[in-house]
Protein backbone atom coordinates (compact mmCIF):
# COMPACT_ATOMS: atom_id res chain seq x y z
CA UNK A 1 0.00 0.00 0.00
CA UNK A 2 0.90 3.63 -0.75
CA UNK A 3 0.29 6.14 1.99
CA UNK A 4 -0.35 10.10 0.57
CA UNK A 5 -0.33 12.26 3.57
CA UNK A 6 -2.17 15.45 1.96
CA UNK A 7 -4.71 15.83 -1.18
CA UNK A 8 -3.47 18.94 -2.66
CA UNK A 9 -2.31 18.92 -6.13
CA UNK A 10 0.97 17.46 -5.60
CA UNK A 11 -0.73 14.39 -3.17
CA UNK A 12 -3.58 14.03 -5.56
CA UNK A 13 -1.74 13.54 -8.73
CA UNK A 14 0.47 11.16 -7.34
CA UNK A 15 -2.59 9.19 -5.97
CA UNK A 16 -4.05 9.43 -9.31
CA UNK A 17 -1.15 8.07 -11.15
CA UNK A 18 -0.57 5.33 -8.59
CA UNK A 19 -3.85 3.85 -8.53
CA UNK A 20 -4.45 4.39 -12.39
CA UNK A 21 -1.10 1.79 -11.85
CA UNK A 22 -2.37 -1.02 -9.71
CA UNK A 23 -1.32 0.06 -6.76
CA UNK A 24 -3.24 0.67 -3.46
CA UNK A 25 -3.78 4.10 -2.09
CA UNK A 26 -4.84 5.28 1.08
CA UNK A 27 -4.68 9.34 0.81
CA UNK A 28 -4.75 11.11 3.68
CA UNK A 29 -6.71 14.66 3.83
CA UNK A 30 -7.77 16.84 6.80
CA UNK A 31 -9.79 19.21 4.86
CA UNK A 32 -10.82 19.65 1.50
CA UNK A 33 -9.32 17.73 -1.47
CA UNK A 34 -8.01 20.56 -3.89
CA UNK A 35 -5.75 21.68 -1.43
CA UNK A 36 -4.64 25.32 -1.08
CA UNK A 37 -4.73 26.11 -4.44
CA UNK A 38 -8.70 25.17 -4.86
CA UNK A 39 -9.50 26.11 -1.25
CA UNK A 40 -7.27 29.48 -0.45
CA UNK A 41 -5.18 30.22 -3.41
CA UNK A 42 -5.39 29.82 -7.33
CA UNK A 43 -9.83 29.41 -7.49
CA UNK A 44 -10.52 32.14 -5.00
CA UNK A 45 -8.27 34.33 -6.83
CA UNK A 46 -10.09 33.99 -10.19
CA UNK A 47 -12.89 33.92 -8.84
CA UNK A 48 -12.66 37.59 -7.62
CA UNK A 49 -10.56 38.30 -10.51
CA UNK A 50 -13.35 37.49 -12.74
CA UNK A 51 -15.79 39.95 -10.63
CA UNK A 52 -13.07 42.62 -10.27
CA UNK A 53 -12.17 42.61 -14.33
CA UNK A 54 -16.20 43.05 -14.94
CA UNK A 55 -16.27 46.55 -12.69
CA UNK A 56 -13.21 47.58 -13.84
CA UNK A 57 -14.65 46.93 -17.61
CA UNK A 58 -17.58 48.73 -16.91
CA UNK A 59 -15.81 51.97 -15.19
CA UNK A 60 -13.86 51.75 -18.76
CA UNK A 61 -17.16 51.91 -20.64
CA UNK A 62 -18.50 54.39 -18.41
CA UNK A 63 -15.88 56.96 -18.85
CA UNK A 64 -16.59 56.78 -22.89
CA UNK A 65 -20.05 56.84 -22.24
CA UNK A 66 -20.94 53.59 -23.39
CA UNK A 67 -22.91 52.40 -20.21
CA UNK A 68 -24.82 54.74 -17.46
CA UNK A 69 -23.40 53.47 -14.40
CA UNK A 70 -20.79 51.00 -12.85
CA UNK A 71 -22.15 47.72 -10.61
CA UNK A 72 -21.42 47.75 -7.01
CA UNK A 73 -20.08 44.24 -5.96
CA UNK A 74 -22.53 42.33 -3.03
CA UNK A 75 -19.21 40.92 -1.49
CA UNK A 76 -20.91 38.31 1.28
CA UNK A 77 -23.17 37.18 -1.81
CA UNK A 78 -19.44 36.62 -3.97
CA UNK A 79 -18.46 34.76 -1.11
CA UNK A 80 -21.13 32.72 -0.76
CA UNK A 81 -21.50 31.74 -4.58
CA UNK A 82 -17.57 31.41 -4.85
CA UNK A 83 -17.79 28.63 -1.84
CA UNK A 84 -20.41 26.81 -4.32
CA UNK A 85 -18.25 26.53 -6.87
CA UNK A 86 -15.42 25.56 -4.63
CA UNK A 87 -17.71 22.90 -3.52
CA UNK A 88 -18.75 21.71 -6.98
CA UNK A 89 -14.38 21.19 -8.07
CA UNK A 90 -14.32 19.57 -4.52
CA UNK A 91 -17.09 16.97 -5.84
CA UNK A 92 -15.52 16.59 -9.28
CA UNK A 93 -11.46 15.94 -7.84
CA UNK A 94 -13.05 13.44 -5.24
CA UNK A 95 -14.60 11.66 -8.10
CA UNK A 96 -11.91 11.59 -10.13
CA UNK A 97 -9.62 10.31 -7.64
CA UNK A 98 -12.14 7.68 -6.09
CA UNK A 99 -12.37 6.87 -9.81
CA UNK A 100 -9.12 5.92 -10.58
CA UNK A 101 -8.84 3.60 -7.43
CA UNK A 102 -7.59 5.57 -4.48
CA UNK A 103 -9.32 5.68 -0.97
CA UNK A 104 -9.60 9.17 0.55
CA UNK A 105 -9.48 9.44 4.24
CA UNK A 106 -11.23 13.36 4.97
CA UNK A 107 -10.84 14.96 8.40
CA UNK A 108 -8.45 13.62 9.56
CA UNK A 109 -4.39 14.64 10.10
CA UNK A 110 -2.07 11.99 9.59
CA UNK A 111 1.75 12.55 11.02
CA UNK A 112 5.12 10.64 9.82
CA UNK A 113 7.00 9.71 13.16
CA UNK A 114 10.18 8.40 10.79
CA UNK A 115 9.31 5.26 10.09
CA UNK A 116 5.74 4.91 9.28
CA UNK A 117 2.40 7.12 8.53
CA UNK A 118 0.44 7.28 12.24
CA UNK A 119 -3.17 8.22 11.57
CA UNK A 120 -4.93 8.72 15.38
CA UNK A 121 -3.51 5.57 17.54
CA UNK A 122 -3.12 3.67 14.26
CA UNK A 123 0.00 2.77 12.42
CA UNK A 124 -0.67 2.36 8.69
CA UNK A 125 1.84 0.17 7.36
CA UNK A 126 3.20 1.21 4.14
CA UNK A 127 5.18 0.11 0.92
CA UNK A 128 6.14 3.72 0.36
CA UNK A 129 4.77 6.94 1.63
CA UNK A 130 4.28 10.50 -0.23
CA UNK A 131 4.29 13.56 2.57
CA UNK A 132 2.57 16.33 0.63
CA UNK A 133 1.23 18.55 3.05
CA UNK A 134 1.65 21.85 2.13
CA UNK A 135 1.67 25.41 3.52
CA UNK A 136 0.05 28.01 5.06
CA UNK A 137 0.44 31.50 5.06
CA UNK A 138 3.09 33.02 6.41
CA UNK A 139 2.19 35.36 9.56
CA UNK A 140 4.60 37.66 10.98
CA UNK A 141 5.07 37.59 14.94
CA UNK A 142 4.25 41.17 16.06
CA UNK A 143 1.85 42.15 18.74
CA UNK A 144 -2.42 42.20 17.64
CA UNK A 145 -1.08 40.09 14.72
CA UNK A 146 -4.71 37.67 15.65
CA UNK A 147 -6.68 40.71 16.54
CA UNK A 148 -10.13 40.67 14.69
CA UNK A 149 -10.08 42.15 11.48
CA UNK A 150 -6.73 40.76 10.28
CA UNK A 151 -7.20 38.24 7.82
CA UNK A 152 -5.17 35.77 5.52
CA UNK A 153 -5.97 33.96 2.47
CA UNK A 154 -7.63 30.93 4.38
CA UNK A 155 -9.63 33.36 6.93
CA UNK A 156 -10.95 35.25 4.23
CA UNK A 157 -14.22 34.11 4.08
CA UNK A 158 -14.78 35.54 7.57
CA UNK A 159 -14.65 38.97 5.80
CA UNK A 160 -18.89 39.80 6.21
CA UNK A 161 -18.43 42.86 4.34
CA UNK A 162 -16.25 44.92 2.01
CA UNK A 163 -13.68 47.45 3.81
CA UNK A 164 -13.40 50.86 3.15
CA UNK A 165 -9.57 50.96 4.03
CA UNK A 166 -7.74 47.61 3.76
CA UNK A 167 -4.14 47.31 4.70
CA UNK A 168 -2.36 44.71 2.79
CA UNK A 169 0.56 43.04 4.38
CA UNK A 170 3.04 41.78 1.50
CA UNK A 171 5.09 43.16 -1.54
CA UNK A 172 4.84 40.04 -4.06
CA UNK A 173 2.30 38.55 -6.46
CA UNK A 174 -0.06 37.67 -3.60
CA UNK A 175 -0.55 40.81 -2.32
CA UNK A 176 -0.76 42.75 -5.84
CA UNK A 177 -3.45 40.31 -7.08
CA UNK A 178 -5.86 41.20 -4.04
CA UNK A 179 -4.74 44.80 -3.81
CA UNK A 180 -6.04 44.92 -7.72
CA UNK A 181 -9.26 42.84 -6.85
CA UNK A 182 -10.29 45.25 -3.46
CA UNK A 183 -9.18 48.06 -5.27
CA UNK A 184 -11.50 47.42 -8.33
CA UNK A 185 -14.10 46.81 -5.70
CA UNK A 186 -14.08 49.67 -4.10
CA UNK A 187 -11.46 49.43 -1.48
CA UNK A 188 -8.73 52.08 -0.39
CA UNK A 189 -5.97 50.01 -0.54
CA UNK A 190 -2.70 50.53 0.82
CA UNK A 191 -0.03 47.97 0.07
CA UNK A 192 2.76 47.66 2.82
CA UNK A 193 6.28 46.33 1.69
CA UNK A 194 8.89 45.36 3.21
CA UNK A 195 11.28 46.14 0.43
CA UNK A 196 10.95 47.16 -3.08
CA UNK A 197 6.95 46.06 -4.55
CA UNK A 198 7.18 42.96 -7.27
CA UNK A 199 10.83 43.29 -6.58
CA UNK A 200 11.64 40.05 -8.46
CA UNK A 201 9.78 40.71 -11.40
CA UNK A 202 10.50 41.76 -15.07
CA UNK A 203 11.23 45.56 -14.70
CA UNK A 204 9.13 45.82 -18.06
CA UNK A 205 6.05 43.88 -16.28
CA UNK A 206 6.70 45.76 -12.74
CA UNK A 207 5.99 49.12 -14.30
CA UNK A 208 2.81 47.51 -16.10
CA UNK A 209 1.96 45.98 -13.02
CA UNK A 210 2.28 49.57 -10.72
CA UNK A 211 0.25 51.32 -13.60
CA UNK A 212 -2.56 48.62 -13.30
CA UNK A 213 -2.59 49.31 -9.33
CA UNK A 214 -2.61 53.24 -9.70
CA UNK A 215 -5.49 53.14 -7.76
CA UNK A 216 -3.34 51.74 -4.64
CA UNK A 217 -1.09 53.39 -2.34
CA UNK A 218 2.29 51.46 -2.79
CA UNK A 219 4.43 51.69 0.15
CA UNK A 220 7.82 50.41 0.00
CA UNK A 221 10.41 50.37 2.81
CA UNK A 222 7.37 50.11 5.37
CA UNK A 223 7.87 47.20 8.31
CA UNK A 224 4.66 46.07 10.22
CA UNK A 225 4.98 46.83 13.93
CA UNK A 226 1.85 46.05 15.79
CA UNK A 227 -1.63 46.30 15.30
CA UNK A 228 -3.87 47.53 17.39
CA UNK A 229 -7.60 48.15 18.27
CA UNK A 230 -10.67 45.93 17.76
CA UNK A 231 -12.53 44.88 13.91
CA UNK A 232 -13.25 47.99 11.74
CA UNK A 233 -11.31 50.16 13.92
CA UNK A 234 -7.55 49.44 13.46
CA UNK A 235 -4.56 51.19 13.86
CA UNK A 236 -1.53 50.02 12.59
CA UNK A 237 2.39 50.99 13.82
CA UNK A 238 4.59 50.68 10.73
CA UNK A 239 8.83 51.53 10.76
CA UNK A 240 9.58 53.16 7.69
CA UNK A 241 12.37 54.70 5.80
CA UNK A 242 11.33 57.96 7.15
CA UNK A 243 11.13 56.67 10.61
CA UNK A 244 7.78 55.89 12.75
CA UNK A 245 4.02 56.11 11.24
CA UNK A 246 0.56 54.69 11.78
CA UNK A 247 -2.32 53.63 9.63
CA UNK A 248 -5.73 53.39 10.28
CA UNK A 249 -7.93 51.11 8.43
CA UNK A 250 -10.86 48.42 8.96
CA UNK A 251 -9.47 45.69 8.16
CA UNK A 252 -5.53 43.77 7.23
CA UNK A 253 -4.97 41.34 4.70
CA UNK A 254 -1.80 39.44 5.05
CA UNK A 255 -0.37 38.25 1.80
CA UNK A 256 3.25 37.78 2.66
CA UNK A 257 3.88 34.50 1.15
CA UNK A 258 3.97 30.89 2.71
CA UNK A 259 5.47 28.57 5.03
CA UNK A 260 5.44 24.55 4.89
CA UNK A 261 3.21 22.46 6.77
CA UNK A 262 5.79 20.25 8.32
CA UNK A 263 5.18 19.86 12.20
CA UNK A 264 3.78 16.75 11.95
CA UNK A 265 6.72 15.37 10.18
CA UNK A 266 9.47 14.03 11.81
CA UNK A 267 12.90 12.27 11.27
CA UNK A 268 13.18 13.21 8.12
CA UNK A 269 15.76 16.05 6.82
CA UNK A 270 14.30 19.71 7.12
CA UNK A 271 16.11 23.13 6.67
CA UNK A 272 15.18 25.33 9.33
CA UNK A 273 12.48 26.97 7.95
CA UNK A 274 10.51 23.78 8.00
CA UNK A 275 10.94 22.75 4.20
CA UNK A 276 11.58 18.85 3.68
CA UNK A 277 14.54 18.21 1.62
CA UNK A 278 14.23 16.03 -1.08
CA UNK A 279 16.63 14.81 -3.90
CA UNK A 280 15.48 15.34 -7.89
CA UNK A 281 13.93 12.26 -7.38
CA UNK A 282 11.57 13.78 -4.75
CA UNK A 283 13.25 11.36 -2.28
CA UNK A 284 13.54 11.88 1.28
CA UNK A 285 16.60 10.58 2.92
CA UNK A 286 14.90 8.19 4.34
CA UNK A 287 14.10 5.34 2.03
CA UNK A 288 10.27 5.05 0.42
CA UNK A 289 9.59 8.54 1.99
CA UNK A 290 8.87 11.31 -0.82
CA UNK A 291 8.25 14.64 -0.27
CA UNK A 292 6.14 16.71 -3.07
CA UNK A 293 4.78 19.91 -3.38
CA UNK A 294 4.58 23.44 -1.25
CA UNK A 295 6.08 21.50 1.77
CA UNK A 296 9.14 21.49 -0.12
CA UNK A 297 9.18 24.59 -0.36
CA UNK A 298 9.59 27.18 -3.66
CA UNK A 299 8.12 27.80 -6.16
CA UNK A 300 4.98 27.08 -4.33
CA UNK A 301 3.07 26.64 -8.01
CA UNK A 302 0.24 24.55 -8.66
CA UNK A 303 1.93 22.92 -11.71
CA UNK A 304 4.81 22.62 -10.35
CA UNK A 305 3.20 20.57 -7.17
CA UNK A 306 1.50 18.44 -9.57
CA UNK A 307 4.37 17.53 -11.46
CA UNK A 308 6.60 16.78 -8.86
CA UNK A 309 3.39 14.41 -7.54
CA UNK A 310 3.74 12.91 -10.93
CA UNK A 311 7.51 12.55 -10.57
CA UNK A 312 7.76 10.85 -6.99
CA UNK A 313 5.07 8.49 -8.18
CA UNK A 314 6.45 7.61 -11.47
CA UNK A 315 9.87 6.88 -9.10
CA UNK A 316 7.79 5.01 -6.71
CA UNK A 317 6.60 2.82 -9.73
CA UNK A 318 10.64 2.60 -10.88
CA UNK A 319 10.87 4.53 -13.45
CA UNK A 320 13.49 6.74 -12.43
CA UNK A 321 12.56 10.13 -13.77
CA UNK A 322 14.01 13.46 -12.24
CA UNK A 323 11.98 16.36 -11.74
CA UNK A 324 13.00 19.53 -14.35
CA UNK A 325 12.43 22.72 -13.19
CA UNK A 326 13.67 24.54 -16.22
CA UNK A 327 11.70 27.55 -18.15
CA UNK A 328 8.44 27.29 -15.57
CA UNK A 329 5.95 29.76 -16.52
CA UNK A 330 4.47 31.91 -13.60
CA UNK A 331 1.44 34.42 -13.99
CA UNK A 332 0.27 37.58 -12.18
CA UNK A 333 -3.35 38.15 -12.60
CA UNK A 334 -4.56 41.67 -12.76
CA UNK A 335 -6.95 43.66 -15.65
CA UNK A 336 -4.31 41.80 -17.73
CA UNK A 337 -2.54 37.92 -17.10
CA UNK A 338 1.07 39.21 -16.88
CA UNK A 339 3.24 36.21 -17.25
CA UNK A 340 6.98 35.50 -17.97
CA UNK A 341 9.59 32.82 -18.53
CA UNK A 342 13.02 32.69 -18.06
CA UNK A 343 16.10 30.56 -17.99
CA UNK A 344 18.36 33.88 -17.20
CA UNK A 345 20.57 33.08 -20.50
CA UNK A 346 23.26 35.56 -20.34
CA UNK A 347 24.05 37.96 -23.54
CA UNK A 348 20.22 37.35 -24.57
CA UNK A 349 19.19 40.82 -26.31
CA UNK A 350 15.90 42.50 -25.60
CA UNK A 351 12.95 43.08 -27.51
CA UNK A 352 9.43 45.40 -26.55
CA UNK A 353 6.12 46.29 -28.17
CA UNK A 354 3.08 47.35 -26.54
CA UNK A 355 0.30 44.62 -27.16
CA UNK A 356 -1.83 44.70 -30.34
CA UNK A 357 -5.54 45.34 -30.18
CA UNK A 358 -7.98 42.79 -30.03
CA UNK A 359 -10.28 40.82 -27.98
CA UNK A 360 -9.52 42.42 -24.11
CA UNK A 361 -8.04 45.18 -25.44
CA UNK A 362 -9.51 47.67 -27.85
CA UNK A 363 -11.12 49.58 -25.91
CA UNK A 364 -7.93 49.99 -23.79
CA UNK A 365 -6.42 51.61 -27.15
CA UNK A 366 -7.36 55.43 -26.55
CA UNK A 367 -5.04 54.84 -22.89
CA UNK A 368 -2.29 53.48 -24.53
CA UNK A 369 -3.07 50.11 -22.05
CA UNK A 370 -2.69 47.61 -24.22
CA UNK A 371 -0.19 45.52 -22.53
CA UNK A 372 3.18 44.64 -23.50
CA UNK A 373 5.10 42.15 -25.49
CA UNK A 374 8.58 40.95 -24.91
CA UNK A 375 11.40 38.20 -25.56
CA UNK A 376 15.03 38.15 -25.09
CA UNK A 377 16.91 36.53 -27.95
CA UNK A 378 20.43 34.97 -27.70
CA UNK A 379 22.71 35.66 -31.13
CA UNK A 380 21.83 32.28 -32.26
CA UNK A 381 18.45 32.91 -31.97
CA UNK A 382 17.58 30.93 -29.26
CA UNK A 383 14.70 32.26 -26.61
CA UNK A 384 15.60 32.66 -23.27
CA UNK A 385 13.07 34.72 -21.66
CA UNK A 386 9.33 36.09 -22.68
CA UNK A 387 7.00 38.19 -20.69
CA UNK A 388 3.32 38.75 -21.83
CA UNK A 389 0.94 41.66 -20.60
CA UNK A 390 -2.26 41.03 -22.01
CA UNK A 391 -5.45 39.15 -21.70
CA UNK A 392 -4.20 35.94 -22.36
CA UNK A 393 -1.10 36.35 -21.50
CA UNK A 394 -1.08 33.14 -18.87
CA UNK A 395 -1.40 30.72 -22.20
CA UNK A 396 1.00 32.34 -24.46
CA UNK A 397 3.77 31.71 -21.18
CA UNK A 398 2.60 28.24 -20.87
CA UNK A 399 3.50 27.37 -24.89
CA UNK A 400 6.30 29.69 -25.04
CA UNK A 401 8.16 28.05 -21.84
CA UNK A 402 7.49 24.06 -23.40
CA UNK A 403 9.48 26.01 -26.99
CA UNK A 404 11.70 27.08 -24.80
CA UNK A 405 12.16 23.89 -22.85
CA UNK A 406 12.69 22.33 -26.19
CA UNK A 407 15.05 24.70 -27.86
CA UNK A 408 12.61 25.89 -30.52
CA UNK A 409 14.30 29.25 -31.79
CA UNK A 410 13.25 32.82 -33.39
CA UNK A 411 13.43 31.23 -36.52
CA UNK A 412 11.28 28.76 -35.72
CA UNK A 413 8.60 30.81 -36.25
CA UNK A 414 8.95 31.96 -39.99
CA UNK A 415 5.93 29.95 -40.88
CA UNK A 416 3.64 30.13 -37.88
CA UNK A 417 0.10 31.62 -38.56
CA UNK A 418 -1.39 33.24 -35.84
CA UNK A 419 -5.21 33.30 -35.04
CA UNK A 420 -6.81 36.89 -35.32
CA UNK A 421 -7.90 39.09 -33.69
CA UNK A 422 -5.60 37.92 -30.90
CA UNK A 423 -3.64 39.80 -28.19
CA UNK A 424 -0.66 37.69 -28.27
CA UNK A 425 2.24 40.20 -29.52
CA UNK A 426 5.19 37.87 -28.81
CA UNK A 427 5.02 35.25 -32.16
CA UNK A 428 5.46 39.03 -33.77
CA UNK A 429 8.69 39.61 -31.85
CA UNK A 430 9.83 36.02 -32.60
CA UNK A 431 9.78 36.96 -36.21
CA UNK A 432 10.84 39.72 -35.95
CA UNK A 433 13.95 39.01 -34.51
CA UNK A 434 14.68 36.42 -37.06
CA UNK A 435 14.60 38.91 -39.60
CA UNK A 436 17.00 41.26 -37.72
CA UNK A 437 19.61 38.30 -36.97
CA UNK A 438 19.20 36.97 -40.64
CA UNK A 439 20.18 39.81 -41.99
CA UNK A 440 23.24 40.49 -39.64
CA UNK A 441 24.20 36.92 -40.81
CA UNK A 442 23.54 38.06 -44.48
CA UNK A 443 25.96 41.04 -43.69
Amino acid sequence: MIVILGGGPAGRLAGVRLASAGKEVTLIERGGIGGQCLHFGCMPVCALNDVARHVQAAGTFRNLGIVDSVPEVNFPALLREMQKVQETIASVLDKETRDAGAEIVYGREGRFDGKQVILGDEKLEADAVILSTGSRPAIPTIPGISTRGVYTPHTLHNMDRLPEKLAIIGGGIMAAEFAFIFSCFGSRVTILSRSRFLKNLDEHLRKHAVRELSGADIREGTDLLSVEGENRNLRLSLKTMGGADALDCDAVLIAAGLTPNSEMLDGISKRKNGEVIVDEFMRTDVPCVYACGDVTGPPFLTPVARQQGIIAADNILGKHRKMDYAAIPQSLNLGYELAFCSDDSPGAKPLVIPGPAGPGTFWEVPTSNTGLAKIMVGADGSISSICSASPGGGLIASYMAFLMKHHFTVHDFEDFIEVHPSTDGVYGLAKYASEILKKRGSR
